[in-house]
């Protein structure tokens, strides 16, 4: 069977090994062809040690990118330029659409549908600004999915979400139950995330992309209340800027280091690693998956409860849940850094989030979703 998938996320059609690129990996061999439309990558997100490989389709052997020439505004016309290309050409079984605001994918995805019967799958991995917007942007992209995602389920043949926050949100808003299906993109590698003695040469560790609903400020803050501690920031994004700045504004930039965008989960599981505690303060997120990576991998996690954080921690046990705010997310960790062997077993408790998560058996799981939609 072929798939095509209308994504927003670029990384992997500009060579970066990140989620996407190994859900990817797993995913094409349970596919004849895969077919990825994807926005424009920018030349500063070029990754020219894996790009053209990738791009080319030779990585995984049937996996193909077709990013847009031009800006996010010319997005839906792309997708449905590109799409019936290659519809017309290979006959995909099915379509899948991620859909976040402003609804560009669902809105070419779903014009495919109609021109062409092919079934849709509308994908909500995160709804903007659940539980709390951090920005005016993300409020209105909040308000936009209360009225459109409602619209897309009407349409789509199936509607895949990847937690039960999201989930009752849905349904809270009117969706049909049945059309909704749980299946989580978590896939943790058992072979690759394991527990391992590494030097520790920071106390925080922080993993994401540097935008504002991660609440990276709130945790900048929480360092400057925890004389001497030190953080590990990885990740690139939009706020890298004005984070560097803070850090600078408040004192702790001596202690404070931004290792940027690393190239491959081995490089960010190694500096991970060298981490006490894995702390992930956000306002909202569909995972966040880097503090599941942080979990499987024996590190103890301070996180606030958005996304499927509520589905796995047990406070005090395997982790600890933070109201996010920075005098909270202080206090949390301190109480970690001063208790050795509370820290150590609540690590080792978390690890048991390899089994939940098993990435050969959640894909398989998703491409069997997706096939019995094609069906």
């Amino acid at each position: 069977m072929k798939l095509l998938m209308i994504s927003g996320d670029r990384t992997a059609a500009a060579g970066k090994q990140g989620a996407f690129w190994y859900t990817l990996e797993e995913l094409s061999t349970h596919w004849e062809r895969i077919d990825v439309i994807c926005p424009k990558v920018r030349n500063s997100e070029f990754d020219s040690r894996n790009s053209p490989a990738c791009r080319q389709g030779r990585e995984f052997g049937n996996v193909f990118f077709h990013s847009s020439p031009k800006g996010l505004w010319y997005q839906k016309f792309w997708i449905q330029k590109k799409g019936a290309e290659l519809l017309k050409k290979y006959s995909h079984q099915v379509i899948t659409s991620h859909d976040y605001p402003p609804f560009y994918n669902a809105k070419g995805a779903l014009a495919l549908k109609r021109k062409f019967g092919v079934p849709v799958v509308s994908e909500v991995h995160h709804i903007v600004g659940l539980p709390v917007a951090a920005t005016l942007l993300e409020y209105v992209g909040k308000k936009l999915s209360r009225w459109y995602l409602p619209q897309i389920a009407k349409q789509a043949a199936a509607v895949r979400v990847v937690n039960s926050t999201v989930q009752d949100q849905l349904i809270s808003w009117g969706i049909a139950p049945n059309s909704i299906h749980v299946v989580p993109s978590f896939y943790l590698d058992p072979k690759v995330l394991q527990p391992v003695e590494t030097e520790k040469r920071y106390d925080v560790v922080f993993v994401g992309r540097l935008v504002a609903n991660k609440g990276i400020d709130k945790l900048l803050v929480a360092m400057n209340a925890l004389p001497g501690a030190s953080l590990l920031i990885i990740g690139e994004g939009a706020q890298r800027k004005h984070y560097e700045q803070l850090a600078t504004n408040i004192g702790i930039a001596d202690r404070v280091y931004f290792a940027g965008w690393l190239p491959s989960q081995t490089d960010v599981l190694q500096h991970m690693l060298q981490g006490r505690v894995f702390v992930m303060p956000s306002s909202s997120e569909g995972g966040p998956r880097s503090a599941l990576e942080a979990m499987a991998c024996g590190l103890p996690v301070v996180a606030t409860q958005v996304g499927v954080m509520p589905d796995v921690i047990e406070n005090g046990e395997n982790g600890l849940f933070t109201s996010g705010t920075a005098e909270d997310i202080a206090e949390k960790v301190a109480l970690l850094l001063s208790d050795d062997g509370w820290r150590q077993r609540i690590g080792q408790n978390a690890t048991g989030i390899l089994q939940q998560f098993n990435r050969v058996d959640l894909i398989r799981s998703y491409a069997e979703f997706l096939q019995s939609v094609a069906k």
